[in-house]
């Protein structure tokens, strides 16, 4: 029979570090620190097996399934403690916390301190003597079981929580500002109120039976899973959901028992920057949830933290000393040990690790370890880092990146010059860095508002989580470093300044005030997250510099590269920005776009209105200068390298007017009636454009187009090559279906560079070929390989038609689609493997059975998405293409697959 539940606890464990799979990644790491003798209280997990059966057939198979073995695990605890579940005088207390194979810090639940009711509170209080910790602890229990399992939460978004309500409330009663002033009979009270909430709200009385209490625990993080945040992390990370999370349960270790006692989170480096300096937050007498959740301003681990903190938030040494020490100074002997543990940990695990601790009357427990998310800049330099320190390789340190997430280090900075001008309303922790303008949103809902958004909170939760996917920045009034804001910004990449004291929010009117100024919705604020400063209005950004382990990465990248990358450019300036980026060459020039500008689209619009085909060819004379100028720029700027240009591929009617002022204007221009204009706008309409008459299909009607376009490629190739600049033009025709459309365009193209040959008295090379992006096309590329020297798949079309998506109107179902497990991903976004992906296949191979040195790349939005390039490279492309600022990440993605197909 499958084993369900692996035990831990006193240096020995069932599981270990390789098992995350099916323990998932928090218990693998709990068996693993028990095994490298890391002091960490006893438990077991129940694997993410049970999640996957408990979605499919539901709670009463699972507790069935798992009735056995959890109460022996349970047995298990009781033994290692010296304490007994349920026991009123001894009880033996657990948290239940999830932990999937991949990280979702906040995305699904926990619970502390289950065991406790009405009589197992007094045995905790005579046993410790402490009925303050016994009292503080059922009335967090409560709390995190009434919301988690209980579902009592806001009632709408401009509600707090209901508990921390009650809390609020009864500090106005009593005249105190924290938690710590509340007396046992203050305690008390909130007990009893909270129940009362939760039996007014909910209808049900709070459960008393611990064994009640443990399975609606488990049952409720299996549900977790399912939550709507959860299911959105999942989405932004792709994770998929038949993962599922496995559930920790474990004895409990407390931080509230008094000024020895504490709980934290550390970073063995710096998670914003990644500079090899050990840091976290810890709060005395409280327990974990208090850390993350930002109510409390947490103090700093080292004292280094702290003499920084100071110094951000403009506090004296002296008050710095006295109110707000670090461990370090606070607590020496639990520190020393805390640093050796941080040590051994990562020394382990070769990579930075995020921990959780909790010190128990002066004692040292490790609640958790795991890589810790991390900045793209952070990521970039701890992988440099550790390879000039000699823990890793070179191998290792490609592969440990993420590819997507050097986005981050690609995005503008402020300029210093407008900084200087720039006014600072608040300062904060600087969080997550980066720089962001935007407009002021106060609730996670909204942030879409506004094109450029600031998510504005007291503090945030994991429900916010999809607002602070959509704001430019998250601004927080409360919470540390290792706040929730905190955290889930800095795997984002998101510019973040948290615990901001200076600024008073009120949802209520949407408002906050700063500096004496009240700020209200829509009105423009700036963040600095690399130094916690809040700016008035807008302030003008710059691109970054991308020298030192940037440029490092790059350089191992090409090292372990097989499959080169070029860009998709349209201008000089894009190519030219994409040159920098390391593109070694153009796979898309789109011709189309060079048509809209002045007097560029009355000539279009002229050719397009012609009767005949002397009338085009005239209009088309006015563009050939156009064209050829534009071609020179492009070539010039990716002089040495493969410049593919796709001739004419939209249908006509997008380049004509549909607005009656502007036909009245070009009928006055053309010296023709109105009616002649709307006329031939009305004969261009299509009933399915896209499928209509575009691509080849507009080159072979109309010959004299492709003849310019062909022209123009050629005689500025040769222009060029007369200035010593080394132009290499590979011209591209799109939408073939069938050899005899390419053969067609390929002979006329040929034509006419023999001719311009012939006129100019000199050659060059280039290259004919085709898009691949009409499935005909994939199944009979052993025929048009005849004729193409290289193909290029066009995955975006080739999405569209091999789906039967439109991909314009496809937004309406497709959220629905990947919502319901129709679909997993956007297949526009990412590459659909099993069907566009075996065309891109099937037409590799048989084309260049036909032609061996048939060159083959990508075009479409996917060749700068990680997973679609790590296809291509397995399929045996040459290149993927993509815009200018994906061309790093597909550099490493390239690299990581070819590392990882060998």
């Amino acid at each position: 029979m499958a084993k369900n539940v692996y035990k831990f606890g006193n240096g020995q464990a069932e599981g270990r570090a390789d098992m995350r799979n099916l323990l998932g990644g928090k218990g693998a790491n709990l068996a693993e620190m028990n095994l490298i003798g890391v002091p960490v209280p006893p438990g077991f997990t129940i694997t993410t097996d049970v999640c996957t059966t408990y979605t499919k057939e539901g709670r009463d198979a699972v507790l069935k399934l798992i009735n056995d073995e959890v109460k022996d695990a349970v047995a298990h605890i009781e033994e290692l403690t010296g304490t007994k579940f349920g026991d009123k005088e001894n009880p033996c207390l657990v948290s239940v916390r999830s932990g999937a194979r991949a990280s979702m810090p906040g995305m699904m639940d926990t619970i502390l301190n289950l065991g406790l009711n009405d009589m197992a509170v007094e045995g905790m209080t005579k046993k410790t003597g402490n009925a303050r910790f016994g009292w503080d602890s059922y009335r967090r229990f409560i709390q995190m079981y009434g919301d988690v399992v209980m579902d009592l939460k806001p009632k709408n978004k401009e509600d707090i929580d209901p508990f921390e309500e009650i809390i609020e409330a009864m500090k106005e009663e009593k005249g105190i500002e924290q938690d710590t002033e509340f007396t046992v009979d203050d305690l008390k009270v909130l007990v009893l109120r909270f129940k009362e909430a939760i039996k007014n709200e909910t209808g049900k009385e709070f459960p008393t039976d611990p064994w009640e209490q443990l399975w609606g625990a488990i049952t409720a993080v299996f549900d977790s899973w399912m939550n709507d945040r959860a299911i959105l992390y999942r989405r932004l990370n792709n994770i998929p959901e038949e993962w599922g999370t496995a559930v920790n349960v474990q004895a409990m270790v407390f931080g509230n028992m008094g000024d020895n006692s504490a709980t934290g989170v550390a970073f063995t480096r710096d998670a914003a920057t990644g500079e090899d300096l050990f840091n976290g937050e810890y709060l005395i007498n409280a327990q974990g949830e208090d850390v993350v959740a930002g109510i409390r301003t947490p103090q700093q681990i080292t004292k280094e933290g702290s003499l920084r903190w100071a110094k951000l938030a403009g506090v004296s040494e002296e008050e710095r000393a006295s109110k707000f020490p670090s461990l370090e100074e606070s607590m020496p002997a639990a520190y020393k040990e805390l640093n050796e543990t941080q040590h051994k940990l990562e020394e382990h695990y070769q990579d930075m690790q995020d921990l959780e601790f909790t010190i128990q009357e002066g004692k040292l427990w490790l609640l958790q370890t795991r890589n810790g998310k991390r900045t793209g800049a952070a990521m970039v330099k701890i992988a440099m880092d550790m390879l000039k320190e000699g823990k890793i390789d070179e191998k290792t340190a490609i592969l440990r990146l993420e590819a997507n997430k050097l986005d981050e280090l690609l995005h503008p900075i402020f300029d210093t010059k407008a900084l200087e001008q720039a006014t600072v309303i608040a300062k904060g922790l600087p969080a997550s860095p980066g720089a962001a303008t935007g407009q002021v949103v106060f609730f996670a809902d909204e942030a879409e508002k506004y094109e450029n958004s600031i998510l504005v909170r007291i503090e945030t939760s994991p429900e916010d989580l999809e607002g602070m996917n959509v704001a430019r920045g998250i601004l927080t009034a409360r919470g540390g470093m290792t706040s929730h804001a905190a955290v889930v910004a800095r795997g984002m990449g998101k510019c973040c300044v948290s615990g901001t004291g200076g600024i008073k929010i009120d949802y209520k009117t949407r408002s906050f005030v700063a500096d004496g100024k009240t700020y209200k919705e829509g009105d423009w604020i700036s963040l600095n997250g690399s130094t916690g400063e809040v700016y008035d209005g807008k302030v003008i950004t710059k691109n970054p510099d991308l020298s030192g382990d940037f440029g490092h990465i790059m350089d191992l990248s090409d090292k372990f590269t097989r499959m080169h990358v070029r860009t998709n450019a349209d201008t000089p300036k894009d190519a030219q920005v994409a040159r920098n980026f390391g593109a070694q060459g153009i796979g898309l020039c789109r011709t189309e776009h060079m048509f809209f500008e002045g007097e560029r689209i009355k000539a279009m619009r002229e050719m397009i209105l012609a009767s005949d085909e002397e009338g085009r060819r005239k209009a088309l004379d006015k563009l050939l200068p156009y064209q050829r100028e534009d071609f020179e720029g492009i070539f010039e700027a990716m002089a040495g390298y493969g410049v593919t240009v796709r001739l004419l591929d939209p249908p006509l009617h997008e380049f004509v007017p549909h607005q009656q002022a502007t036909q009245k204007e070009l009928a006055s221009e053309m010296g023709v009636a109105i009616d002649v204009i709307r006329s031939k706008v009305a004969e261009l309409e299509e009933f399915n454009p896209m499928l209509g008459h575009r691509g080849c299909r507009l080159g072979n009607t109309y010959p004299e187009i492709t003849e310019m376009q062909a022209r123009a490629i050629i005689e500025a190739a040769l222009n060029l090559k007369a200035k010593g600049v080394d132009a290499r033009p590979e011209i591209m025709v799109p939408l073939v279906g069938t050899i005899k459309e390419l053969k067609l365009q390929a002979d006329i193209i040929n034509e006419v560079a023999e001719k311009v040959f012939e006129e100019k008295g000199a050659r060059i090379d280039y290259k004919v070929g085709t898009m691949i992006e009409v499935p005909r096309a994939a199944l009979t590329a052993d025929e048009i390989a005849d004729v193409a020297e290289f193909f290029s798949f066009g995955t975006n079309d080739l999405t569209q038609m091999t789906f039967g998506y439109s991909r314009d109107d496809a937004g309406k179902f497709l959220p629905i689609y990947i919502k319901k497990g129709i679909l997993k991903n956007d297949p526009f976004q990412v590459l659909d493997q099993e069907g566009v992906g075996q065309l891109v296949d099937l037409a590799t191979k048989r084309g260049r059975e036909t032609n061996p040195k048939l060159k083959v790349g990508i075009c479409g939005e996917h060749g700068g998405e990680p997973s679609s390039v790590e296809f291509c490279n397995g399929v045996g492309l040459d290149y993927v293409s993509c815009s200018p600022y994906r061309v790093p990440i597909a550099r490493l993605a390239a690299a990581q697959a070819n590392l990882k197909q060998g």
